[in-house]
This record gives structure tokens, sequence and C-alpha cells, in this order.
């Protein structure tokens, strides 16, 4: 799944192909891709807006109309936007279709359907209850400590939680924690003030490092900008069961934490 370096990605390179270009009409092929409103009014909608705005909201991408409106999109696992000349036919995963006045068409695309795209006036239906952005000036050490207090979940589970911080998965969680040295296993309330300081600061470090590498290009992720992300070639834990740690030469460990896999170095990470 696409986290927040991905979706600033994806944000940064949709701005130069969409700034500005209004939308003629939408074809919307699979509606359950649609969660809000219904797929007719939704194209209703957004028939004739212009293209005025392009933010992130944790893993959400926020494109914002003339209208005042939202387009908010989560890609989930394998979604995918690609801005195409109209010549370039849509294939079967393609469930959304946004026809331009330039004569490009938007493809939304997913082989999973898990994504989803909403139309609001107020993106706070959608976002508000995602926790503070982990690079913002307001995600600060005391306030993580404050969200962290008194939790028994692992604190690799609270970095998942998008309640507690927005845009962290299971990628950058698991490469801040190792630049911590935090076990992926303690209990988030078990920290102490520093190894909270010091989590905070890798957080906000690999994000980032992620970002500046344009993501992280595993399976179905590359960004709209063709170029695939670069930043796998610096993970130092994640998908490396079993290899050396670059740093002790212990081997990478695979455990199972809040479903999730997670990769961790037994002898750097305590």
């Amino acid at each position: 799944m696409p986290e927040l370096p991905e979706v600033e990605t994806y944000v940064r390179e949709l701005r130069p192909q969409l700034a500005g270009k209004r939308i003629v009409q939408g074809h919307v092929h699979w509606p359950r891709i649609i969660a809000q409103p219904e797929s007719a009014p939704f194209l209703e909608l957004i028939r004739g807006r212009r293209f005025d705005s392009f933010d992130r909201r944790g893993k959400y991408i926020l494109l914002g109309l003339d209208s005042g409106e939202s387009l908010i999109i989560h890609l989930r696992m394998t979604g995918e936007i690609r801005v195409h000349p109209a010549t370039v036919e849509a294939d079967k995963h393609t469930h959304l279709l946004l026809d331009l006045e330039s004569g490009e068409r938007l493809h939304y695309r997913d082989p999973r359907k898990f994504g989803r795209v909403w139309l609001v006036t107020d993106p706070a239906t959608v976002l508000g209850k995602l926790g503070p952005e982990p690079l913002s000036a307001g995600f600060t050490p005391a306030g993580f400590g404050e969200r962290l207090a008194g939790r028994s979940a692992s604190i690799k589970a609270l970095l998942l939680d998008q309640t507690i911080l927005a845009g962290v998965g299971n990628i950058y969680a698991d490469e801040a924690l190792f630049l911590a040295k935090i076990d992926p296993r303690r209990r988030g309330g078990t920290l102490s003030p520093a190894e909270v300081a010091a989590l905070h600061e890798a957080v906000r470090a690999v994000l980032q490092a992620g970002i500046e590498g344009r993501g992280s290009s595993l399976q179905n992720y590359a960004p709209p900008g063709g170029a695939k992300g670069v930043f796998q070639e610096q993970h130092q834990v994640f998908r490396r069961t079993d290899q050396s740690c670059y740093r002790c030469g212990a081997p990478i460990r695979r455990v199972v934490l809040a479903q999730r896999s997670t990769h961790f170095c037994p002898e750097c990470q305590t």
C-alpha cells in the first residue's frame, strides 16, 4: 500500500499534469469505487469542474476543484492514477475515467478494487479522525509521547494506527524503528522520553528520505511521473529477512505484529 512518501510523490507529479485542466465528463466502470456520493450524482457534480489544488493528508490524495469540492482518493493496495492521451484504451482494471478538455484522460486503475474515491465539500467528513502529519510542525516529541503514554499495544502497531499518526505504514514503521534502535515488539507505553524523541526524529527522517527517493517501488507502486521510486534501495530492514544487518551483521528477523510482517534487527533494536 502506498504510504506517505508515495502519496506525496503522487500529488507532486499529478500537479503539473492536471493543474487548471477541466473535466468534460466522467465514466464509472465499477460503481463501488465511488464511496461518496452515488456514482450518478458524482458524475453530474464533476462535469465541467477544473482542477484547482493538489494536497495530501496521510495516505489520501486531495484534488481540489474550482467548485470548492474535493476529490479524495485512497489508492489502498493496487490503485494507480495515470493521465493518458484520449486515444489510450482503458483496460479491464480501469474503474474510473475522467475526460479532460485538454484531450487527455485521467485513468483510475485498481486490479484488487480496494481503493476508493470521494467527492465532498468538507474533507473532514473523510479525514477527520486522522492523527497529526508527521512532517508538520504540529508533530512534536511531547505530543507523540502523550499519544503513546499508557498504551499496551506494540509500538509497531501504534505507528500503523492512523489516528495516532497519519501516513506511516509497514515500510516506514520498520525503517523508523530500526533507525531509532527500538524493538517493534515493545509496548508503546514503555518507551522513555529519550526513546520517544529518537523515534520522533527517525519517523521524520525516513519519511523525508522516502519523499526524496520518490517512494519505494515494490510490486505495484510506480509514480505517475513515469520512472520508479528508488527508496527501496535504502531499506535497512524491510523485507531483508535473514540478511545481515548493515549496522551489526546480525541476521534480520521477521515476525508478525498487528497482522503485518515486521522486520527488525534483534541485536540493534531493544
